[in-house]
């Protein structure tokens, strides 16, 4: 047997001593100095949890955040520092927002990024709920936020991620391509391909087979460079309620990440399991699964219930659920309201050393999932609380799991 890969998921949140302290020193999201002191401190964290022996280290990618919740606008970015600064810990991106992405540049940055870590390198990709960036930054798509409703601009959401993670696919894996989507084409335009390219006898010559046509146009791509790891990166999809995302990994063998309450992602690791292995993958339960969760772990249940209030309810209370987001409902305005909704839902686990272990052991006796992400408010939680409770969940409570020896493999 083995133990779950631990993946340690650090959302950017600029701090401040409270919400009140949020209002009054806006907008703290465009404080320089505190960002840069949360940046350096984060490749603190990053350097101690390589230590540790935790599996990988990832972030997001969330854009215009003013009031300073999730100051996350370039995950490649922090990824490539990473890999200066850590010798066994992957590092990764969960994830780049696919809607407002153009696809060649995510396949060549990742690619690059591969070959920076020496293969200990993961991609995550999102749908993108937060209409704020996504309908700004996605506006050459006309790219709707997602809803996870079935509704028609969530499908529209769905079809333009879709195509253009299969187009990433392509390019990380194929010697050249034509990307002929609903949405995105390359060569541009596609009909006649690029025209009156200079260079087009040796592009012809010395390039991929079929870029160049006889007339000089171009009419395919080989994007380069190819990732180190074969055929590409591990490939992780974020889930918040659609089945449909579920049947889409398994088909793909991409690694879903789980927001869901734990009966939810009992029931949805079963669907993976049946989904892929009708696709021929011969999977086991768990395997190429990835539950997320938010973690505290404390002394007692008081200093669990004041970190909680301290370092999460502001977001939880203001941000989350406002969209609904990690399946929560809309808090409550007051803040013990708010710490009564986050308990009663299960994306927040955690109190003292045993209530950790007697929760992760019971999501684990009913599915071994291969892979854990726990989520800290990092810098409004300080970097030397974060190590601890990591610390403690590595030492104390991550040797009471077992799975097999599930191998890391890409797709």
């Amino acid at each position: 047997m083995a133990k779950p890969k631990v993946i340690v998921q650090l959302y950017p949140m600029i701090p401040t001593d409270g919400e009140e302290d949020r209002k009054a020193r806006a907008p703290v999201g465009a404080d320089s100095d505190a960002y840069y002191k949360a940046v350096h401190e984060w490749t603190d964290i990053v350097k101690a949890a390589d230590e540790m022996g935790v599996w990988g280290m990832s972030t997001i990618e969330h854009h215009l955040h003013s009031e300073g919740y999730e100051v996350g606008p370039n995950p490649g970015v922090l990824n490539a520092h990473w890999a200066a600064h850590t010798k066994n810990m992957h590092v990764g991106a969960l994830g780049y927002v696919l809607a407002t992405q153009d696809p060649i540049r995510v396949a060549e940055e990742t690619a690059i990024i591969d070959h920076l870590t020496h293969g200990k390198y993961f991609v995550g990709f999102a749908r993108g709920y937060q209409k704020r960036w996504t309908d700004i930054l996605g506006q050459a798509s006309d790219a709707p936020a997602s809803t996870s409703d079935g509704s028609a601009a969530d499908i529209l959401n769905r079809q333009i991620f879709e195509e253009r993670l299969e187009m990433i696919v392509d390019c990380w894996t194929k010697d050249s391509v034509e990307l002929n989507g609903q949405f995105y084409q390359a060569p541009y335009p596609i009909e006649t391909g690029v025209q009156g390219y200079p260079g087009d006898d040796i592009a012809r010559a010395a390039g991929a087979e079929g870029e160049v046509d006889d007339d000089g146009n171009i009419r395919r791509i080989c994007v380069v460079p190819k990732p180190f790891q074969k055929p590409h990166p591990p490939v992780f999809i974020g889930v918040h309620k659609s089945p449909e995302t579920i049947e889409y990994c398994a088909r793909n063998g991409f690694h879903p990440c789980y927001f869901n309450p734990t009966d939810i992602v009992i029931d949805l690791a079963k669907m993976y399991l049946e989904e892929a292995n009708k696709a021929g993958l011969n999977l086991r339960l768990g395997e190429r699964q990835n539950i997320v969760r938010q973690t505290r772990i404390a002394p007692n249940r008081d200093e669990f219930k004041r970190r909680v209030m301290k370092y999460d309810i502001d977001i939880f209370k203001n941000f989350y659920s406002a969209f609904a987001s990690h399946n929560v409902e809309r808090a409550d305005p007051s803040d013990e309201a708010a710490f009564a909704a986050m308990q009663n839902t299960s994306f927040l686990t955690g109190g003292t050393v045993d209530d950790a272990i007697a929760y992760w052991r019971g999501i684990f006796d009913q599915a071994p999932f291969e892979y854990i992400t726990l989520i800290w408010h990092f810098a409004q939680q300080p970097k030397d609380l974060v190590l601890e409770e990591m610390q403690l969940f590595m030492d104390k409570v991550l040797p009471e799991l077992d799975v097999p020896e599930y191998a890391i493999a890409a797709g």
